[in-house]
Formats: C-alpha cells, structure tokens, sequence
C-alpha cells in the first residue's frame, strides 16, 4: 500500500519554481496548523450525491471562473455566481425531471496549469502567469515571480468565499498545487480516512494525470469526490488505469470523467472511451467540458470560445451517450456572473471582444450566454 507521502517521491507537472523553498516550508507549515476548509461530513454527502450521477438519476452542473482573482474578491460578485448556477440549475432541472446537483468553480481556484513556463511579450520574456495562488497577472519581474506567501492569501480568499456559500454550494477546484493541498488535508478521527480539506471535490486536469505523476498519487490518497480531465490524447487504456489508481473499490461517486474533446472531435473519440470504462463495470460519473478543447486566438490577439461550438460539443456529447444507452451526466463550464466579453456569440463579436474582456487567462460564458446555453441543453434532454 503507497503511504500519503509517496507523492512528494515523483514528478509534480505544473509544480512552480518557488525560489524561496524557506519561505514556502513556512506557509506550508502555517497552513497545516490553520483550520480545514470543508469537513469530511460535507464530502461524503457530496460523494453520495453525485452517485446519483453516475447511476443515471441526477445531472451535475459545475461551473465558475478560469481562474479566480485575489483583488475581484466580493460578497456581490459571489453571490451573482450563486445565483447563475441555481438559475441554470432549475432549468435543466425542470427539462430533465432529474434532481441536479450544483457544484461551484470556486474558492479555491487560483492556480492554472501552462502549457510553456514562458511568456513574450514585445521580444520581452518573463515567466507565466500561472495563477494569482502563484504570481502576479503583470507583465514584471517582480509580479511573475513565484510568491509562497501568496498561498495564505489563497486560503484566506478561500474561506471568506466559504463562509458566503455555506449550505448554498460545494465547492470545486483543481488540485494542481500539491504543497498546498497536502498542507490543508486532515484524517477524520471518526473514520481514520484522509480528506482534502481545501475544497468539497478536486480534479486532476488533462495536463497532470500522468499515472506515474505526484498528482494521481496523492489524489489516491484522499476520499474525496474527485474528477480527472480527459482529453482527446486519452485512451481507453489510460482511462481504464486511472479507475484502478483512483478508484479500486469501485465506490459509486467517488470519480468523475470530465471529458474535453473539442466540438469537431468528441463524436469520433468519446464513443470507445465510453464503450470500454463501461464494459468495466466502473461506476464513473460523465460529465461534458464544452470550453477547454475549443479555444482559439482571435484576429485581435484575445483567447476567446464560439458559443456554438460550445453548444455543439455538448450536443456531440449527449448524442454519444443516447447512442450507446449510458447517463450523460452534466456539464462543467467556465461562466461569469459578470457581464463580459470573452466568448463569441449571442450578442458578442469580435470586435467586441475588447469592451469588457476581465478573464485572468481563459474566456467565459456571461451570464446571458450561460442561461442560453442551459436552454438549450435542456431542449436535449428533454
């Protein structure tokens, strides 16, 4: 049996250069002595609900910002976010005549995986932005510097955002610092079992669910919900290793597949990765991210979604599941309460893309879009 410490023996992909390794044992110890954030008891009724999912008898629905922003934190803005994702939650609800659950992108958000250490910008090369749990969003030196202390801030930021939310929403984030959540993870007294305690469900994103990485093992480590995103380089074989590692005794919500193809591709490869998992008898959660597999750069340099395709993802998505008799099981999208700019389409264009873009890295959904596209959805699955 692995020991909750064999993570810290492997490869961490994404893991920031800290340049202060004193200074960052400091925060972590700080840390480990703060409270949790989330209790065990909270987790495992999450755990239950979401295998409704998997058993066909309820439909998640997970969304919030790309990456969360220290200075944007307010009780308004929390609240609007609140509000976007029970109103989408009825509506699916009320097309689905399933219960939904609602889980939040929030509180805990703050870290972003990169696909190059590096950004230019006018023959000007400086480390990325890699989340304000990281560095800083300007262009300097000093603001792209990796900063530990920003770690405490994360979880200060966290828990005044808990402290809104509590009994309105779960909470979700991708676990991609492990110092930070190893710092924050308690063994229940009650149970002798280890929980993450810096959010209700954690995932693994597409870029570190390497078998033999940090990230699988330490999320083996912990029983809560958690998710891994699949994209289109997965195999049914990766999939089907991944249930093992992270889910051996099979629990039914325990794992969830957030799959992003892309909309051009998801029709080609989603059918024999849903095939194979469920031939296996795995009790996995599906769930359909229509935002990651379809960004592109806009002539004027924004990073920005079209909302069809989008929509059209999504609709690959649910017609593979109807066409194999498997649950489709919810969504996960990137939205904003705010009224912004960042994705083509019902009502914004490129040129508008400029007049309120405020995402720190990857375009979303606007309210108008979001309550769009929960309309539609809903006409699929009615």
């Amino acid at each position: 049996m692995r020991s909750a410490e064999d993570w810290r023996t492997l490869v961490a992909c994404q893991r920031p250069e800290w340049p202060d390794q004193v200074r960052l044992g400091e925060v972590v110890d700080d840390l480990t002595a703060s409270p949790s954030l989330v209790t065990p008891q909270e987790c495992d009724t999450l755990t239950a609900r979401l295998a409704q999912v998997a058993e066909g008898k309820a439909f998640l629905v997970q969304g919030g910002d790309c990456a969360e922003r220290l200075d944007d934190l307010s009780t308004q803005a929390i609240r609007r976010k609140i509000v976007l994702l029970r109103q989408m939650s009825e509506i699916l609800t009320s097309a689905s005549t399933l219960p939904v659950v609602t889980v939040g992108r929030i509180a805990g958000q703050y870290a972003k995986p990169r696909s190059s250490p590096t950004e230019t910008v006018d023959g000007r090369t400086l480390p990325v932005y890699r989340g304000d749990a990281v560095n800083g969003i300007g262009f300097t030196q000093a603001e792209r510097q990796p900063d530990p202390a920003r770690l405490r801030r994360v979880y200060d930021a966290s828990q005044y955002t808990m402290d809104v939310l509590r009994g309105e929403l779960c909470t979700s984030h991708e676990g991609l610092l492990l110092d930070y959540e190893e710092a924050l993870t308690r063994r229940d007294p009650r149970s002798g079992r280890r929980y993450a305690g810096s959010g209700h469900l954690l995932w693994i994103g597409d870029r570190t669910r390497q078998l033999d990485g940090a990230h699988v093992a330490y999320f083996a480590t912990i029983d809560n919900p958690i998710a891994v995103k699949l994209g289109p380089s997965t195999t049914p074989e990766h999939a089907l290793a991944l249930i093992d590692r992270l889910d051996p005794d099979r629990r039914p919500g325990r794992l969830t597949f957030v799959v992003r193809m892309g909309a051009d591709r998801v029709r080609d490869l989603l059918p024999e990765l849903v095939e194979k998992v469920n031939a296996s008898g795995a009790p996995v959660a599906w769930v359909c991210d229509p935002m990651h597999g379809n960004t592109f750069q806009a002539p004027s340099r924004y990073k920005t979604r079209r909302f069809t395709d989008v929509l059209a993802e999504v609709a690959g998505f649910v017609e593979v599941h109807r066409a194999l008799g498997t649950h489709a099981g919810g969504l996960h999208v990137e939205l904003t309460g705010e009224d912004v700019t960042e994705c083509v389409g019902r009502g914004v264009g490129f040129d508008d893309l400029h007049r309120n873009y405020e995402s720190a890295c990857d375009p979303r959904l606007n309210a108008g879009q979001a309550l769009e596209l929960a309309f539609l959805v809903a006409e699929m699955l009615r």
